[in-house]
């Protein structure tokens, strides 16, 4: 049994006051968060680098910090090659999403969706968002508490009511300001933690040399598999490739992270923001596959989890910095204040943009005549109250026990539909509003059924298909649904957004070619992207019209911007 020291303590505790410090901070300076624009949106004053730093915050939760190293332990070093997705992962957000999204002055990502088709698909845009993050946030900071309690004996409520209460505190008291600026003070304690415990970690192993040695001899550095097989969990096409079109549901379209970039100063600055993430997201993912090759290099295959030393893969991490840590008082409290980070910079993010969508896309265009302190006002109350569901969603997560990964599989499956009602809007001119409400729904359905058919797969036993022989001659239509099903609920959770999103945008052009074309007064300058609204220009006039007439109106984007 391992247990926290006073330092530790006092470390962990340092966290949480410099946390709800830099939001009082932002709440009695500057504009005192007195506008919807300050409080939402930062004035739209950010500049580059705490825009990148807090992108990639709210992109290293706890869940990775615990998750990435334990992977590596168990697997091997394959999960690295997900870096090569985050090249086109940033590259296409940074010169196709962000430049609309700016130049049309958004405040919610879903105000798009009105703009390019109508008022129905915005609102259900909203709700699949709403309902996304609601779910992610009670497991984010459920997760590290409860690992945290089984190996050190920390107070598990205790945990998850100081994070959650500090995090609602400086969120809604701060705004987006406060959410960034303490972003950016967890990166710099998330990197600390995990370089610390690689250090540490690395010269009781006898140096990285060594630590290389036995990963070798352990089988644990994997080459590039190019097995194009979409069945196989992690091979570079599945992490490489699928890998994404899960970063574009996460830089491209998450409102979490598009309201970083509409922060920014100038458009300029939210596209250089991308690139800034670019590197520092390697270093991140380096950072947690060598913490998983310094495990192995100290235990081998004979894991603590073997050992019945912890319960889950995710506690296998806390486990390995505690012993590593043992005659190292402070140090422990240091990476449970990188790990309870990850956590917090999620959680903050998610407030503050669920805030935004639930104020922009469900209230205010019911209320247009509400008074600005009164918007402000409702807006800090709707962060407050965010806070207090995710406290109770933490619960929930705490009674579900194995569902947890489950709703991890409903963060990722949520989001590839979305990304794919985006992409049927900026690059399919000809594609209207039904196609795109049958399209979201098409593709949230088959999210559903392939993320909990393979759960379900995964817990229960494994029937066997039978034989096939004379007598079985008539089930065989049978016999292959029943493998085609089980084959569907074995495809690689890489492959969840791709696989989800072109389901949307295969449906929603069927559906709009069938029901007739969009109509130009539904279209206004911006809502169709520029590239192809430029390219399309140069057509013939017949073509033009095949295509509703929207590329004169997709054409004037080129020099829609604003100083």
């Amino acid at each position: 049994s391992m247990h926290f020291t006073t330092v530790d303590y006092v470390i962990f505790t340092v966290l949480l006051v410099a946390s709800a410090g830099i939001g009082l901070f932002y709440a009695f300076s500057g504009g005192r968060q007195r506008t919807t624009q300050e409080f939402l949106m930062a004035d739209r004053s950010m500049s580059c680098l705490p825009v990148s730093l807090s992108l990639l915050a709210t992109f290293q939760s706890a869940v990775a910090i615990l998750g990435a190293p334990s992977e590596v332990y168990t697997f091997g070093t394959q999960y690295w090659f997900l870096g090569c997705s985050y090249f086109l992962g940033l590259l296409i957000p940074a010169h196709v999403f962000i430049p609309v999204f700016y130049r049309l002055r958004l405040s919610s990502t879903y105000e798009y969706l009105e703009l390019r088709f109508n008022k129905m698909v915005r609102i259900c845009g909203t709700v699949t968002f709403i309902f996304q993050m609601v779910i992610y946030m009670g497991v984010v900071l459920y997760a590290p508490a409860l690992a945290l309690n089984a190996v050190t004996g920390f107070d598990l409520w205790g945990a998850v009511l100081a994070m959650g209460l500090v995090c609602t505190l400086y969120t809604a008291l701060g705004g987006l300001k406060a959410v960034i600026w303490t972003d950016v003070f967890q990166t710099v304690v998330m990197f600390a933690g995990q370089l610390a415990v690689i250090v540490v970690g690395s010269s009781q192993a006898g140096g990285i040399g060594e630590v290389w040695r036995k990963a070798v001899n352990g089988s644990r550095i994997a080459g590039l598999d190019l097995n194009p097989d979409p069945l196989e969990r992690h091979t570079f096409w599945t992490l490489g490739v699928g890998g994404i079109f899960l970063m574009l549901a996460l830089y491209g379209v998450n409102q979490a992270q598009v309201q970083r970039y509409l922060s920014s100063r100038t458009e300029r600055e939210a596209v250089m923001s991308c690139y800034v993430v670019f590197p520092c997201q390697q270093i991140v993912l380096c950072l947690g596959c060598l913490m998983g090759l310094v495990m192995f290099a100290r235990y081998g295959e004979d894991s603590p989890l073997k050992k019945g030393y912890v319960k889950t893969n995710d506690q296998m991490v806390l486990y390995f910095v505690m012993d590593v840590f043992r005659d190292l008082p402070g140090l422990p409290g240091l990476f449970v204040a990188c790990l309870f980070s990850g956590a917090l910079s999620t959680i903050s993010s998610a407030f503050n943009s669920l805030a935004t969508v639930t104020m922009e896309d469900l209230i205010k265009p019911h209320f247009p005549s509400m008074t600005e302190a009164k918007a402000t006002l409702l807006s800090k109350g709707l962060a407050l109250a965010y806070g207090l569901v995710c406290l109770a969603m933490a619960y929930i997560a705490s009674i579900m026990g194995s569902v947890l990964q489950a709703a991890f599989s409903i963060f990722g499956m949520v989001g590839g539909p979305l990304l794919g009602l985006f992409c049927l809007g900026m690059f399919f001119p000809w594609a209207n509003s039904i196609g795109a409400m049958v399209g979201l729904v098409a593709g949230l359905a088959m999210a559903f059924w392939i993320g909990i058919g393979s759960f379900v797969m995964r817990i229960s036993a494994p029937t066997p298909v039978p034989l096939l022989n004379t007598s079985a001659l008539p089930l065989f239509d049978n016999i292959t649904s029943t493998v085609m099903t089980a084959a569907l609920y074995s495809l690689s959770y890489m492959w969840y957004s791709a696989h989800n999103s072109t389901t949307v945008v295969v449906v929603g052009l069927i559906v709009s070619l069938l029901t007739g074309p969009m109509k130009e007064k539904e279209l206004t300058p911006g809502t169709v992207y520029p590239v192809l609204g430029t390219l399309l220009f140069f057509l013939p006039e017949r073509y033009k019209e095949k295509l509703c007439c929207v590329t004169p109106l997709a054409h004037k984007v080129t020099s829609y911007s604003y100083s």
